[in-house]
């Protein structure tokens, strides 16, 4: 596989004129620049992550329409999810993002997630993780209740927190000068290792799964 480059201003190209003309004409005619400026980039830059954060998955670029209501038939980015270091970045119109966490938790890891947030040593922590993740400008999200969760206290210090059943941080870097060029590897790579401590929390408090349907 040739070295990684960076990630041509084509792509993001690409899909902003997907985002107009989200068909199979618009596509079949575009392929090639897909094949080119997304996937091939994305692949070796994937490549180049590897050594420190392990190998990565590339998503097809076809939607699953079988049960939604918008029936568009592509993806309007490329992700890339490295399953080890619960990391994953994207492509998009918008630019590259990077992110890391847990988008999904079974209810046996949303429950530890909450004894995690609660305990006394492990709460505090995270919090300070999230702090710094903060002042390194990611931002933290995750699908929460409307409310604190039965069994814990309304008024706990960490109540917000415990309100989370998934949790993420991400970056949404756009289209800086260095996006197109072999510097962008050591830019993820960066970004990655800010969220890294986050990942390392929940891996140590909340782990995964205990639920084998839930690994299917």
């Amino acid at each position: 596989m040739s070295p990684f480059t960076g990630i041509p201003i084509a792509a993001l190209d690409f899909y902003e004129d997907l985002e107009d003309d989200n068909s199979k004409a618009y596509w079949t005619a575009h392929k090639q620049i897909y094949e080119e400026s997304v996937r091939r980039p994305i692949e070796e830059l994937v490549a180049a992550l590897a050594p420190e954060f392990g190998p990565a998955k590339l998503f097809r670029p076809y939607r699953d329409v079988r049960f939604a209501k918008d029936k568009t038939p592509y993806k309007t980015h490329q992700g890339a999810w490295f399953s080890e270091a619960s990391m994953y970045l994207e492509v998009s119109a918008a630019g590259l993002r990077v992110a890391g966490g847990y988008w999904q938790c079974a209810s046996d890891q949303v429950e530890r997630l909450r004894r995690g947030v609660a305990d006394d040593v492990a709460g505090p922590q995270l919090e300070r993780v999230l702090a710094d993740l903060a002042r390194a400008k990611l931002s933290v999200n995750g699908d929460q209740l409307t409310r604190v969760p039965a069994g814990y206290p309304k008024d706990h210090p960490r109540a917000d927190l415990l309100r989370y059943k998934t949790l993420t941080a991400h970056r949404l870097y756009g289209a800086p000068a260095w996006l197109s060029t072999a510097r962008a590897k050591s830019e993820v790579a960066k970004g990655w290792r800010s969220i890294s401590p986050l990942c390392d929390w929940l891996q140590t408090h909340v782990g995964p799964s205990n639920d084998l349907s839930a690994r299917r």
